[in-house]
């Protein structure tokens, strides 16, 4: 029997969608649109495709897109004093700078001049203590996402044994916390995890995020696992090919017998990592305006 399909892509249109009618109803209480606010260093290729197409996803959730693109030899204080004029915009809800920022630039720095009041991302280390202590904070895009998509899936977690493959601050340590949240018994396992395939053959849900392409196969999976697959890898090019093709840290074909569902790639968790940008967004300026927004609405 073939593992179901995790469809990534649908549910994050519906988060889109639901974010957007939200956002009308914001500007019309508020009388402004919700803004987010991003910071693009340098010309990095990808970068520039997500940053435009962040923009183009915030302008059709009804909320205003503010784009700042600055040279890549930008200082330190250059960029810190536009992240300042940023905290201080009553425009600007969410502030988002794009990683990797060039290597002259102190990234941890210029995340810490965020105001955690408008750190969409969920990288600031005050909203990081806030998940790790159960209070109310941002939570980075990428495991709020998958956290969604499990719960809407398994419905209640509690007591299901959960395997985060990865302890990256991005997303395996929140993915764990928020997974803690839910009630799972949760196990980070890493490159020094003695015996890796076995103690992810325990787990009901399985995370992997490690950035190495088809490393999980079907003998490290427990008959019926959730698989979330946060992994994206370009292969090497086929022959024929003008570039690789995009694939998981999990070898889909090959667990597709063996798991009960899994989140394909691409298709998976990745389009739910903007869907969730902009509803951290939305959230953000519902809190700056002290406007209630209605518990589970997004």
């Amino acid at each position: 029997m073939s593992a179901e399909r995790i469809d990534g892509k649908a549910f994050a249109a519906d988060l889109r969608e639901r974010v957007g009618a939200i956002a009308a109803d914001f500007e019309n209480t508020a009388g402004r649109k919700a803004g987010l606010a991003v910071v693009l260093v340098g010309d990095d290729p990808a970068s520039t495709v997500y940053v435009r197409s962040k923009g183009k996803a915030t302008v059709a959730a009804n909320m205003a897109s503010f784009e700042h693109r600055l040279p890549a030899d930008t200082s330190d204080d250059s960029l810190l004093a536009l992240v300042e004029q940023l905290n201080n915009d009553p425009a600007v809800d969410g502030i988002l700078v794009q990683l990797p920022l060039p290597a002259h630039l102190d990234e941890q720095t210029i995340i810490s001049a965020i105001s955690p009041d408008k750190d969409v991302d969920g990288f600031h280390v005050i909203n990081a203590g806030r998940l790790s202590v159960g209070q109310s904070g941002f939570v980075p895009c990428t495991p709020l996402g998958c956290i969604m998509l499990l719960t809407d899936r398994l419905g209640d977690l509690s007591g299901l044994e959960a395997v985060v493959i990865g302890r990256s601050n991005i997303v395996g340590k929140p993915m764990a916390q928020l997974l803690l949240d839910a009630n799972a018994t949760v196990t980070i396992a890493h490159s020094r995890t003695k015996d890796l395939p076995a103690v992810v053959r325990r787990a009901d849900i399985v995370v992997a995020a490690v950035g190495r392409a088809h490393m999980v196969k079907k003998d490290w999976l427990k008959d019926g696992a959730t698989v979330i697959d946060v992994g994206i890898n370009r292969l090497p090019p086929a022959e024929g090919e003008e570039k690789g093709r995009l694939v998981g840290d999990v070898d889909y074909q090959d667990v597709a017998d063996t798991a009960g569902a899994i989140t394909p790639v691409p298709g998976g968790v990745g389009p739910m990592t903007i869907a969730v940008l902009l509803r951290n967004t939305l959230v953000a300026a519902h809190r700056n305006a002290a406007i209630d927004l209605a518990e589970g609405a997004i």
